[in-house]
């Protein structure tokens, strides 16, 4: 078991490392946010049992020295948690401009829409779909990530299918928190629950054995039957989002969706006979 945790570490940490690595965050400062989330985490853990979280019980945890733990604790902790707002905000909108009728054109494809205006405007679909966000400072940031433009007429034009800001990258590494936490979270929560009606979906589907010139067929069957499966999940939800409708009455506050992500690696060279049946 040992074993196979680390391999998994290996696996997860690799990527990340190289993202840290090309934006040149050194060894020493990530093993101190490290050493900050493991006294954050124990704290976590020690409150949620009801003990109380001393700095002897979480040095004993964490296998950091007192000295340490009580430095860490003091110390302001950085928040993580980069803001994704307008991230969440602006998949909302892109999603339901490529699904709410009012919004389409007499193809079925996102109209080009006047900035203003009570229904069929950009200033109505902002206002249905994100909140109490302006109008003007939607469409700012959607301009910004290269999401949106405006035609020769004037008119806001849907620049993707997608919400993705490939021109901010600051924006993809707030993704990169938020996205990659909330699949490890899934996983975590799956390898400790024991109710199979409590498990979380966590599905995959791959192979390690197909040629190059099959990847483009694939690559465009998953960006378009992946977003009409989203933009299906995605008007359920907006239904049940207190950020749009403000009467949806209920209990709690509760994060929820759904990820797709489309993959493609090299495999290391493998023995000539790895389809073999031979034992």
């Amino acid at each position: 078991m040992e074993n196979i945790l680390k391999y998994a570490i290996r696996h997860i940490l690799k990527p990340l490392v190289r993202i840290l690595h090309r934006k040149g965050v050194a060894v020493g400062e990530l093993n101190e946010m490290l050493k900050q989330i493991y006294v954050e985490v124990s704290e976590d853990v020690l409150a949620a049992a009801g003990e109380r979280p001393t700095t002897s019980r979480i040095a004993i945890a964490t296998g950091l020295t007192r000295k340490e733990v009580a430095q860490l604790r003091q110390a302001m902790a950085v928040d993580g948690d980069a803001p994704t707002g307008s991230y969440n905000r602006g998949a909302r909108v892109m999603t339901g401009w490529l699904a709410d009728a009012e919004f389409l054109d007499v193809e079925g494809k996102p109209a080009h829409l006047p900035l203003h205006g009570e229904r069929g405007s950009f200033a109505a679909l902002v206002s249905r779909y994100s909140g109490d966000m302006p109008t003007r400072a939607m469409f700012q940031e959607m301009e910004r990530v290269g999401a949106v433009q405006r035609d020769a007429a004037g008119q806001v034009q849907l620049m993707a299918a997608g919400y993705i800001p490939h021109s901010d990258e600051a924006e993809k590494l707030s993704i990169l928190g938020t996205d990659v936490a909330a699949l490890m979270n899934t996983i975590a929560h799956n390898l400790t629950t024991q109710e199979r009606s409590q498990l979380h979906f966590q599905r995959k589907v791959s192979y390690d054995n197909l040629p190059v010139e099959a990847l483009p067929v694939f690559k465009a069957m998953v960006a378009r039957d992946g977003l009409d499966l989203l933009i299906k999940f995605n008007a359920y939800l907006a239904t049940q989002d207190r950020d749009s409708n403000p009467q949806v009455e209920g209990t709690g506050c509760m994060r929820a969706g759904v990820g797709i992500y489309y993959f493609e690696e090299p495999v290391a060279a493998q023995p000539e006979d790895r389809n073999s049946n031979d034992v």
